[in-house]
């Protein structure tokens, strides 16, 4: 993709302005460095794309790839130029909470990159004990409806299914409040009062949900619209 500019702005954009491109910068900033890591952030990205953004992304500079010791897969790390772009991501972001959410349709409702975010969300040393199992029932969602996120030892994991355990907190709620309560466009109070939200379990972990399920860094900015229109 060339613009032919010698302006900053137009060179930038030759390397990030290809579709998918800033998304994988999102990720290799967020920790992902494994390719199957990248396809489940990524969702609707074809394996063959992905490989091909990833190896521009190595030739730009922005990217370091290395062999996983005694295996054939390999690892992505992002450099220092890819860190700068740090900012960038952040304020992307915060554009996208205050101008673009309202464009929202039932298609963005990621129910696999929700819950990736809720993993990397759950703050361990909030937690009790050294195991909690928290079980998501989705009751909108028709294919694998229920997801289990196991902590032990500090280590959190997503299952799709019945990890055996015994279950300390159990939401059940639809997909799009849960993405609303992540996103911090509803509090868990005002959601379980309204009937969108039941929590069950310990109430040492559902009375402070926020305390060991972080809410998404960008939560808090009001839309533009919020802004015009308050009402």
């Amino acid at each position: 993709m060339q613009y032919g500019q010698f302006c900053p702005i137009a060179k930038a954009m030759e390397v990030l302005g290809e579709k998918w491109t800033l998304l994988i910068i999102r990720e290799l900033l967020a920790g992902t460095t494994r390719f199957n890591e990248f396809q489940r952030a990524l969702s609707q990205i074809s394996p063959t794309l992905l490989t091909k953004r990833l190896q521009c992304l190595e030739r730009e500079g922005l990217l370091v790839r290395k062999r996983v010791p005694g295996q054939k897969s390999h690892e992505y790390f992002p450099t220092e130029s890819c860190r700068e772009l740090m900012p960038v991501v952040e304020q992307v972001g915060t554009w996208g909470m205050r101008w673009a959410r309202d464009q929202m349709s039932e298609d963005d409702f990621d129910l696999q990159l929700l819950m990736l975010y809720l993993e990397r969300s759950i703050q361990p040393d909030k937690l009790i004990g050294n195991e909690t199992v928290i079980r998501f029932n989705f009751q909108d969602v028709q294919d694998y409806p229920n997801w289990w996120i196991v902590v032990t030892a500090g280590e959190v994991d997503v299952c799709i299914h019945d990890p055996g355990r015994e279950v300390d907190v159990y939401f059940n709620v639809c997909l799009p409040v849960m993405c609303a309560l992540w996103m911090g466009d509803i509090s868990y109070r005002r959601a379980i009062a309204e009937g969108k939200l039941e929590l069950v379990g310990l109430p040492a972990l559902t009375r402070k949900v926020e305390s060991w399920l972080a809410p998404n860094k960008f939560a808090g900015i009001p839309s533009a619209r919020a802004i015009v229109d308050p009402a």
